[in-house]
């Protein structure tokens, strides 16, 4: 091998990376559409860019190494018996020390930033929606608007959303990878997840637990719309001649794949409770439960709620 050769590889290879790093901008997490989903872009961007810091010195390592001490290379200098490097010492146990702070730092400060929980402050009154996974499909209930649909998840953008989630099957997951903060929707609990829509838009909303065998097609359209746009929709969604009371309710939740986007003008009363009370019984029968992190039973409807 010669420099001419060297540099074309080397060429190569950067022509490679530059391909397959062109590609992220279609993956939506390095895509996003909302400050919690900002937020975590920049926390994965740094956190790969630290952890280059190793790899890419190793990398170019494994290349130049076999090159220069190759047995045709006679002007490199070999000396095998040597036993000890300050120099080596203090690379190898320095720089991991320092990115692991950094990391550290990092995660400790972003963690309490990014708490699902957290509500976003922005001086508008934040919409509430009670998000209830099924097999396998998503309801969700407008508690304020007194509706609900099904599979299809519509919000004003640059307002906020204060979800409630739960399950009434086995444990999923809530994501909408645009927005950011996957959280877990469990049977019997609840759990809270803060985001909000920077701009208009539709965006992927989906399940990321495994939960069966329609795990693969229950997903959602999230879409962002202005203020009066939304308000027209709650309007159109009140005129559905279909109501979610407790036996329209106990058909929707049999398991079933390939659902459409239904929508309901009127939803019993706590329907969300009420979905969660199923479980009271054999919770409260378990005492390890709180000591999960969810917290005590709530008087109302037993549900486990983070404090």
């Amino acid at each position: 091998m010669n420099k001419k050769s060297d540099l074309v590889f080397i060429g190569l290879l950067s022509l490679c990376t530059v391909f397959f790093l062109g590609g992220c901008s279609d993956i939506l997490l390095f895509n996003p559409k909302g400050p919690i989903g900002d937020a975590e872009r920049f926390v994965i961007i740094v956190s790969i860019a630290l952890m280059l810091i190793v790899v890419i010195p190793v990398f170019i390592m494994v290349f130049l190494f076999p090159r220069k001490y190759r047995a045709s290379n006679t002007k490199a200098t070999y000396m095998p018996k040597w036993s000890h490097s300050a120099k080596i010492e203090w690379v190898i146990w320095l720089v991991p020390a320092i990115i692991i702070t950094v990391l550290g730092i990092l995660i400790w400060n972003t963690t309490h930033r990014l708490d699902p929980y957290k509500p976003i402050v922005t001086g508008v009154k934040p919409i509430s929606i009670e998000a209830v996974s099924l097999d396998w499909k998503w309801l969700f209930i407008y508690p304020e608007q007194n509706i609900a649909t099904v599979n299809q998840l519509v919000f004003p953008a640059n307002v906020p959303l204060s979800f409630r989630i739960t399950s009434a099957t086995v444990m999923t997951s809530f994501f909408i990878p645009q927005l950011g903060s996957q959280i877990y929707a469990m049977a019997g609990m609840q759990t809270r997840l803060n985001l909000m829509a920077d701009e208009t838009g539709t965006y992927l909303g989906q399940n990321q637990q495994f939960s069966g065998r329609g795990y693969a097609d229950m997903s959602f359209k999230a879409t962002a719309v202005s203020r009066e746009q939304f308000e027209a929709w709650v309007q159109k969604i009140k005129q559905s001649p279909d109501r979610l009371d407790l036996s329209r309710y106990e058909k929707l939740e049999k398991p079933s794949t390939g659902y459409s986007v239904m929508s309901f003008s009127s939803v019993k009363t706590d329907l969300f409770d009420y979905i969660i009370s199923k479980y009271n019984e054999p919770m409260a029968m378990n005492p390890d439960i709180t000591k999960e992190g969810f917290g005590p039973m709530q008087p109302k409807t037993g549900a486990l709620e983070k404090s």
